[in-house]
């Protein structure tokens, strides 16, 4: 059985008894934790799929312990600038193990309740609806400002020929 489940801002799928590390939780080591927000659930091959999270279920987890990852080193240089800038990072995780995968919500309702649900308001509508396709309205003829048209450019005037050296003598 495993599942997939939003913990901070970040997607993972989990199994009971597994150990992941996640963007730095609010709580104190050995604290328990319950993240609600589960997106999928797969019970050996039984799948359930949430819109967007699954109804009701849940996974809970144990803070194992608060640590800081690896060091990133980020360089950056453009070449015959003269410019290099040299930043470290180290990120603040969690240390997490799961405890359980619970899948207390019901089964989703099926496409054809859905379809059902909108047949009956259709044969019945409320006073003032009416349920005829809305046609879209023509729209409003937009004037486009007006461009001024330049005036035809006038045939370039024929420059008098200026006698070269060769054509005097």
């Amino acid at each position: 059985m495993y599942a997939i489940v939003e913990i901070a801002g970040q997607q993972f799928k989990v199994s009971k008894d597994q150990q992941l590390f996640v963007h730095r939780l609010e709580g104190k080591e050995g604290s328990k934790v319950t993240f609600s927000n589960v997106l999928l659930i797969d019970d050996n091959g039984k799948v359930n799929v949430g819109a967007p999270a699954v109804a009701g279920a849940s996974i809970s987890v144990k803070i194992l312990e608060h640590l800081k990852g690896d060091k990133v080193i980020v360089f950056k240089k453009r070449r015959r600038k003269g410019y290099k800038v040299k930043n470290g990072h180290r990120q603040y995780l969690t240390k997490i193990q799961v405890e359980g995968i619970s899948e207390k919500g019901g089964v989703k309702p099926t496409a054809e309740k859905a379809e059902s649900k909108v047949e009956v308001i259709a044969k019945a509508p409320k006073a003032g609806v009416t349920t005829a396709k809305k046609e879209a309205a023509p729209k409003a003829d937009v004037k486009k400002p007006a461009v001024k048209k330049a005036a035809p450019k006038a045939a370039p005037k024929a420059a008098a020929k200026k006698p070269t050296k060769k054509e005097d003598k």
